[in-house]
């Protein structure tokens, strides 16, 4: 079962990693044995790409698209603010280095 295992960093949210704590305890009391959170994830992830044509599941993938895409284009509207905060005293737009931002100079 896991011989060609691959390591995979899944951001969740907490509700959604409570609900299934919550699963894990439940088949721990039914199997009367010891039930990782990482077992329940796994089987998760296993049935819910076989119901790749469900319904509902392309209704979840969607609207975690649009909420990632409404994230970066807020995130790239504050960025491109504070280009705009960026002139110069001339009204020159400076150009200013990865390093200058780092070193806390700007």
């Amino acid at each position: 079962m896991f011989e060609d295992k691959t390591k995979v960093l899944l951001m969740v949210p907490q509700g959604v990693l409570d609900r299934a704590r919550g699963f894990a305890g439940e088949a721990m009391s039914k199997l009367k044995r010891p039930v990782s959170l990482q077992m329940v994830l796994r089987a998760l992830i296993d049935e819910g790409l076989k119901r790749a044509g469900d319904g509902a599941v392309l209704v979840n993938v969607e609207g975690q698209v649009q909420a990632v895409r409404r994230i970066r284009s807020r995130a790239s509207r504050e960025r491109s603010g504070r280009k705009d905060q960026r002139m110069h005293q001339s009204g020159v737009r400076r150009r200013v280095s990865r390093r200058t931002l780092q070193a806390g100079r700007m």
